[in-house]
């Protein structure tokens, strides 16, 4: 059976059971800062398990992509020498939300395994926890007792975290061999579990104790590869036809440059590595690694990853770096990545239209990082021939001594050394793993070719160090957790109607007041608090958008809306302040959006849309939004891109987004299903998660994007559009910096002949601004381990100011800038704060302190906020007041 057959049965079985099939969610978990990528089926329905979230279906079943590149059972150096050692793999999971519970989801696997897929009964084998009797009395209906087995905790229960849900699981395992079976022979090469059945039944608290859960919820879990390999007969993943198309294409394009051409040589036993000494295993190796790496960058650039030097994008530059090398074991000189990639966008493309729809961009960035790394090899071997040439002629001598390789910074000092010099140290290899992308198992091979050995313990303690460091370094997917808070008021199904597609005026009633994590009762004149309400006009921050501001008021309360968030998709949160009055909750409110304010932020809003399409028109099809940011005074885009934009094409861009601005194109919004608005041509962004229904907004049928933002009725509003600047942010990610309307004439060329243009000067201001700063890394304080960047600069006007403040931030990458000047006989501040430190400090309410220092006002959002004075004197004083503010 094809494994497009196994995938469209299981969801057409369980389509037929009651549930609703769903489509897989990105690799790049949406709102999750604790997770790397997708790992499991269960990650897009988390929120349901928990209760925050509410959908029309209880029962759903999907194929979802997942990432597993660490961990116990899947160490990226295990790929290519064991059966089933992946990073990228398909995971079918059916899935109950408070509806059935255990007995339902025992039948229903084994009535698909046996009678579905038709997998003989005797060949299957059950494990349960050992306190689980419902689970062996259900399963005793199916199977014999000698055919179920009782683990451990270790083994068969599974929690969500360390508190929160968990319960007992059940798993099934094919057996590969025959006779009788004991319970430690489950853990041998003869099986293989293929589907885990999780019962979620019990909270687990903070002190440990369990109590049952009011709805029961199952998760299940079961590998599609592992599921082929059983139905097609193989011994291995490898040999299924999910890999087979690829091996087969990597073979065609490596026959002319490789000189032998031998069949894969078979892999021992289940987690056993095979022997890589000879030339047969390693073309084996070399041809699994390569398919299954070049599978996984597939689908991770298609879900919108770029290689990087942190985060998840250097998780996916690791994979690819050692997929190179590999290929170049093979004799490949040149990149030929891009081509495989097309042989596995061909056999998924049924199951995942997206990667079609990204087959440009996917082509672009694997040549793009194999042409650079190719270079980067080449310096990597020159240094472990450097090092064999020292090693052949070391004298014993003391740690530290003799380091040859001290240039490489390593940050390790060299191993003992035995006295036959033989042994090349641990920080050695496993600096060219982390720099040069050399796999420990490769440096050994090399090793092994010269004589030397490494020193394996060495390299394990340097790996451990630098894992630590990136727990440490990893902060999540960009979005704050949520306060625990709005997951009660979530739960306790408060919801907040949003009118401000129609409206910039309703009257809303007072559901919570929130300060300090905390519900109130009541809140008095200056109180800065948070509100929920039960209708509000009020756009919350999301899509690059930044929130409304305005004010609302009744006969008895006036009230300052400073900002506001959306922690749900239907749970608006407002950050007030009081200005007279007391609020309660249940009180009505006539709420006022700031009209002025919001019509700013729709001209930047559809100039992005505008900006995006003449991007792709005259750069190619290959650009993609990765990114973007609009407020009331300027956007700035991120895009995909793999070089500076020359001067002509900023001004083709230019010139053709005008264009479309002074053809006044009719702004259309229509909501309708997901697969319509695709079949339609709108475009969908990576980093954004979209439901079942969504809003494409259409303009003049030029642009059609899928968008939840505001937007102007008619491109004339927009006036003018001018781009400020452009640059990169990230490797194959550029951005453009745009202002519109009012903002962009200040930045029109005054004369042509007798004066450069403004917008050219204002670059040269920022550039000179932030060269005489000097070392950058003098200006950084630590205040209670954050860092904070407080300085007085000169700058030609706010707008000069704010670019600075952000580009210190992106510099530090984590921490606080607050930057003043003297601007026409005002002080003028700024404040901003990575958005990793929001949840513990608030620009806005730094801003209004420091403001009233030097006679003035100010405010804005927690991570930028913006304001003044008539104080010019004072501003020394009040900069150097911040880090007793912190």
């Amino acid at each position: 059976m094809h494994s497009r057959e196994i995938r469209e049965q299981f969801l057409k079985y369980f389509e037929k059971k009651g549930h609703t099939r769903v489509a897989s969610s990105s690799l790049i978990p949406h709102d999750d800062p604790t997770l790397y990528f997708t790992n499991a089926g269960m990650v897009q329905f988390k929120e349901l398990f928990l209760g925050y979230e509410k959908r029309n279906y209880v029962r759903a079943a999907t194929s979802q992509k997942c990432m597993r590149v660490s961990g116990k059972h899947n160490d990226l150096e295990n790929v290519g020498t064991t059966p089933r050692h992946h990073t990228f793999f398909e995971m079918l999971g059916n899935f109950s939300f408070g509806d059935y519970f255990k007995e339902e989801a025992i039948a229903y696997a084994w009535e698909f395994l046996t009678e579905v897929v038709k997998l003989p009964k005797e060949k299957l084998y059950i494990t349960i926890f050992e306190k689980d009797d419902e689970a062996e009395t259900l399963w005793l209906k199916h199977v014999s007792k000698d055919r179920i087995f009782r683990l451990g905790e270790k083994d068969n229960f599974w929690s969500m975290g360390e508190t929160g849900p968990c319960g007992p699981c059940s798993e099934i395992h094919w057996d590969f061999g025959s006779g009788s079976v004991k319970k430690e022979d489950l853990s041998s090469d003869r099986f293989m579990e293929i589907w885990n059945l999780v019962f979620m039944q019990c909270n687990r608290s903070s002190d440990g104790t369990m109590t049952p859960l009011p709805k029961p919820s199952v998760d299940t879990g079961m590998g599609l590869e592992r599921l082929s390999c059983v139905l097609q007969g193989k011994k291995s993943n490898w040999e299924t036809d999910l890999f087979v198309p690829i091996i087969k294409e990597i073979k065609k394009v490596v026959g002319t440059h490789f000189k032998t051409h031998p069949p894969l040589n078979p892999l021992p036993s289940r987690e056993g590595k095979i022997d890589v000494s000879d030339e047969s295993s390693q073309f084996s190796v070399a041809m699994r690694v390569i398919a299954d790496h070049v599978r996984a960058a597939t689908f991770l650039i298609a879900d919108g990853l770029f290689p990087s030097n942190e985060g998840r994008g250097y998780v996916l530059r690791r994979i690819l770096r050692r997929a190179i090398r590999y290929a170049r074991s093979l004799e490949m000189q040149k990149p030929f990545f891009a081509e495989i990639s097309q042989t596995v966008i061909r056999e998924m493309e049924k199951a995942y239209p997206e990667l079609v729809q990204h087959r440009e961009i996917i082509e672009k960035v694997l040549t793009n990082e194999e042409s650079k790394f190719l270079e980067t090899l080449e310096r990597g071997m020159e240094i472990l021939e450097e090092e064999f040439a020292v090693l052949k002629n070391v004298i014993p001598t003391k740690v530290g001594i003799h380091d040859p390789l001290k240039k490489l910074d390593s940050g390790f000092r060299r191993n003992d050394i035995k006295s036959t010099g033989k042994i090349v140290p641990g920080g050695i290899v496993f600096k060219l793993y982390d720099t040069y992308g050399f796999p420990k198992d490769l440096t050994e091979l090399i090793a092994r070719e010269r004589g030397f050995s490494i020193d394996e313990n060495g390299f394990d303690e340097a790996m451990e160090e630098q894992r630590q460091r990136a727990r440490k370094a990893w902060k999540g997917s960009g979005a704050v957790k949520t306060d625990p808070i709005f997951q009660k008021m979530k739960g306790e199904g408060v919801r907040t109607d949003f009118v401000g597609y129609e409206k910039e005026n309703e009257d809303g009633c007072v559901l919570r007041l929130i300060k300090d994590g905390k519900i109130i009762d009541h809140a008095k004149v200056g109180e800065e608090i948070q509100l929920v309400t039960d209708k509000t006009p009020f756009y919350a921050e999301s899509g690059g958008q930044v929130g409304d501001t305005g004010f609302g008021a009744n006969n008895d309360i006036e009230i300052q809306i400073l900002d506001t968030q959306k922690p749900f998709a239907d749970l608006f949160v407002h950050q007030i302040k009081i200005v007279s009055g007391e609020l309660t909750p249940k009180q009505i409110l006539q709420m006022q959006v700031n009209s002025e304010r919001r019509q700013k932020i729709r001209l930047n809003h559809s100039a992005t849309h505008l900006i995006h399409h003449a991007l792709r028109e005259i750069l190619g099809t290959h650009v993609k939004q990765a990114g973007s940011y609009l407020d009331d005074h300027h956007l700035r885009f991120d895009f995909s891109h793999f070089e500076a934009i020359r001067e002509e094409q900023l001004a083709d861009i230019e010139q053709k987004v005008n264009q479309m601005v002074t053809q006044n194109l009719k702004v259309k919004t229509l909501v309708l299903p997901y697969p319509e608005a695709i079949a339609q041509g709108a475009l969908a962004f990576f980093g954004e998660k979209y439901g079942d229904v969504v809003r494409l907004v259409d303009i003049g049928g030029i642009s059609k994007e899928l968008c939840g933002g505001t937007h102007v009725v008619q491109t004339g509003e927009i006036g003018l559009i001018e781009i400020v600047r452009e640059r990169s942010v990230a490797s194959g990610v550029r951005r453009v910096e745009v202002v519109t309307g009012e903002v962009a004439r200040q930045y029109q060329k005054p004369s042509v002949v007798d004066a450069p243009p403004k917008k050219e000067k204002k670059k040269t201001d920022i550039s000179q601004v932030l060269a005489s700063l000097g070392d950058f890394t003098k200006m950084v304080q630590s205040i209670k381990g954050v860092s904070l960047v407080a300085r007085q600069i000169s700058a030609e006007d706010a707008g000069a100011l704010r670019e600075v403040a952000d580009q210190i931030r992106q510099k530090i990458s984590s921490g606080i800038v607050v930057l003043g000047s003297e601007i026409e006989g005002k002080v003028a501040l700024v404040v901003m704060i990575s958005k990793d430190l929001t949840s513990k400090y608030n620009a806005g309410k730094i801003m209004k302190i420091l403001a009233e220092k030097v006679g003035g006002t100010g405010g804005g959002r927690p991570d930028m906020a913006q304001g003044g004075g008539p104080e010019v004197s004072l501003l020394p004083k009040t900069l150097d007041s911040v880090v007793t503010l912190l």
